[in-house]
């Protein structure tokens, strides 16, 4: 692909790494390694971040861990000039290897570029756009790569749950989303190695490394450093006032005024009941998907089946019935008495939960205790 006949000076190798956009599966930024040949006129970019929305059943695929990402070449124009469009910087470090490292990394890359090798299973932690190019760069060098940090021993102030919300902070409801599929394993410390699965991370590493030769003579790693494109967020639109806190807070104001006023009349306002439980008893079932289905390690256990599961749905016919006809439901109870150990035991349960999750519980809580109280009344 590349014409290896031409001189081996000519060729540079960089790593390339791009901003963040705009939507949830590019906030964290993207990688890829540039190979320019002056003498032959080559300037390709190896992309391991190829993906196709048209893939059937992408989203579900994606949350179970079966997405299939590949390689891809592109021109060097066409890729920069598509994160110009995006007003997504793109820097570029090139690489200070040999030319017998330079040779035997693109060789490396065009055998992954083969079709039979290409595709490969994505995982957004452990295999992705980012640890692909740095294992391809590490293992072509005649020696190794030296860090000037501890690269593998776990770091407290290091969790992927705390990597996501670095990078998710624009994004409120895709942030709290992310919450909620990830489990207590997203919450443990991880080693800066590991942090390398996002792409600003790679770059920082990478900007400090020494690359050792078998010699024992060590030297950088990147021989230079340029910005391609700067970062243009002028046109992008304003976050959203409209916060899942915000939100949830409203809603619970909204249903303990409807509760207190439900209670003072008598009425059980049981089609509230019914949406409630049944909102909470599909998020339950997408949170127990991922646990019991789910290849990614990051998302099991998730304690916050305790508050939201699939016994909601298995219920609800009973909920309703009994708050109906302003019964005691036995399932109400104890749901009210989880919710308080629940908040209760909050600063103890091995995850950490997102704070928007407090509303949600409070208003299942409410409408909890307004069966009990009814309840008690017409007895």
């Amino acid at each position: 692909m590349l014409s290896m006949k031409a001189q081996t000076d000519s060729l540079t190798v960089s790593l390339l790494t791009c901003g963040p956009g705009q939507e949830v599966y590019n906030l964290f930024g993207h990688s890829a390694i540039r190979v320019k040949n002056e003498a032959t006129g080559v300037d390709y970019v190896f992309n391991y971040g190829i993906f196709s929305f048209n893939t059937p059943n992408f989203v579900m695929r994606f949350c179970l861990g079966q997405t299939d990402y590949q390689l891809g070449v592109q021109y060097y124009d066409d890729f920069v000039w598509n994160y110009q469009m995006q007003g997504r910087f793109v820097h570029e470090q090139v690489l200070n290897l040999t030319e017998q490292e330079k040779l035997q990394l693109v060789a490396a890359l065009e055998k992954n570029y083969l079709p039979e090798n290409r595709i490969y299973r994505y995982n957004y932690f452990y295999d992705n756009c980012a640890t692909r190019p740095r294992d391809m760069i590490e293992r072509a060098i005649d020696g190794a790569v030296r860090y000037t940090e501890d690269m593998d021993t776990p770091q407290k102030a290091l969790t992927y749950r705390g990597l996501v919300h670095e990078y998710t902070g624009k994004q409120p409801w895709s942030r709290f989303g992310i919450d909620l599929l990830l489990g207590s394993e997203a919450d443990k410390p991880v080693s800066r190695r590991a942090s390398m699965f996002v792409p600003f991370y790679l770059e920082d590493y990478f900007r400090t490394a020494q690359k050792a030769d078998l010699q024992g003579r060590s030297n950088g790693l990147i021989a230079e450093e340029l910005e391609i494109t700067p970062q243009d967020e002028s046109d992008w639109p304003a976050p959203t006032p409209l916060t899942p806190m915000r939100v949830f807070l409203l809603l619970f104001i909204i249903v303990a005024a409807l509760t207190a006023w439900g209670i003072k009349q008598g009425r059980s306002l049981w089609g509230l009941d019914l949406l409630l439980f049944f909102v909470a008893g599909i998020a339950g079932c997408i949170i127990a998907s991922m646990v019991i289905f789910s290849e990614h390690p990051a998302v099991s256990p998730n304690y916050l089946l305790l508050l939201l599961h699939p016994l909601h749905l298995v219920f609800l016919y009973h909920i309703v019935k009994r708050v109906k006809n302003l019964q005691r439901s036995p399932y109400l109870v104890a749901n009210a008495v989880v919710i308080l150990l629940f908040l209760a035991f909050w600063a103890l349960i091995p995850q950490k939960f997102p704070i928007e999750i407090v509303p949600l519980a409070l208003i299942l809580l409410v409408r909890s205790i307004s069966n009990i109280v009814l309840s008690y009344r017409k007895a």
